[in-house]
Formats: structure tokens, C-alpha cells, sequence
């Protein structure tokens, strides 16, 4: 059987104890999710962390470390039926100087805002991907990976 993964790219922006988060609201409740989503043709991860910052928080970044990745297996969870297998890249950000988070102006269907979450209430809120413990250890620890771009790399012959 031939499982497609699908890419994606997100931003972890963490600024005095909060992290930057997108509210929805929809049949399941309320819940929040990270500014994140599908990594387009002909985009590199990089690029595509810097759209959905936009797109979802009408943020600028600037890209830092790869933070963590997380596996989605669709195929593996009774919620995930029907629901692309994916690998979620994400990236700790920064924002531009400037750069005020706000609702975009064509939000995604059942988002309602776009908040500072405090570190110390994320175990109250619903978080997709469920990773809270991930992000208080990462901001504990700060292990990040580099990401190696091919396209950077110079050429020898």
C-alpha cells in the first residue's frame, strides 16, 4: 500500500512567556492551532513558514532554528480517518520589527482570532497538534536543529 506524506511548515513564536497561536472555532469547541499549514509546489519550507505566518496571523518572520518534527499517521488514529498522513517541520520565529499579530483579512474558515497564549495556561486550552509538552520543553531546553538547504550549498565540481 502506498502512503503520500504531505509537508508541512510552522511557526513557533514565543515573545515574554506567551506563544503566538490561531483561534478556531468550530463544531469540536474552541481550540487553537499553530500558524502552520502545507508546504505549496514549488515553495521551500522556509518560504512556506513565512506564508502561513502571514496568512494566518498577518505576521512577518524571521526564520530561526527547526524546533521539532512531529509525524501525523492519519492511518494510525480513530480522528485521523480521511485525513492526509503528513510531517510537520516547525520552526522557532521571530517577529519583524513592526509586526503586530492580528486577524487576517481572509482568515481561514472557523478562525476566530488570533492570540498571545500565556506558557503557563497552555494545559488549559485545546491545542491540534496536541503538543504542549514539546513546546514547555523546548522552551526549557531550546534543542534546535539546522536545517540544510541544498540550494545553498555551494557548488564544487
Amino acid at each position: 500500500m502506498t502512503i503520500h506524506i504531505r509537508v508541512r511548515a510552522g511557526a513557533i513564536i514565543i515573545e515574554k512567556e506567551a506563544i503566538l497561536l490561531a483561534e478556531f472555532k468550530d463544531e469540536s469547541g474552541l481550540h487553537y492551532n499553530f500558524p502552520a499549514g502545507g508546504v505549496e509546489p514549488g515553495e521551500t519550507v522556509i518560504e512556506a513558514v513565512k506564508r502561513e505566518a502571514m496568512e494566518e496571523a498577518s505576521v512577518d518572520v524571521e526564520v530561526g532554528p527547526l524546533a521539532f518534527v512531529y509525524e501525523f499517521a492519519s492511518h494510525m488514529v480513530e480522528y485521523g480517518k480521511g485525513k492526509p498522513h503528513s510531517v510537520g517541520l516547525m520552526f522557532e520565529c521571530k517577529l519583524k520589527e513592526g509586526s503586530v499579530p492580528a486577524l487576517p483579512k481572509t482568515p481561514d474558515e472557523n478562525q476566530t482570532g488570533v492570540k498571545w497564549i500565556p506558557l503557563h495556561e497552555l494545559s488549559q486550552i485545546t491545542l491540534y497538534p496536541n503538543m504542549k509538552a514539546h513546546i514547555l520543553n523546548y522552551v526549557k531546553d531550546r534543542r534546535s536543529l539546522e536545517l540544510s538547504e541544498t540550494h545553498l550549498f555551494e557548488v564544487k565540481g
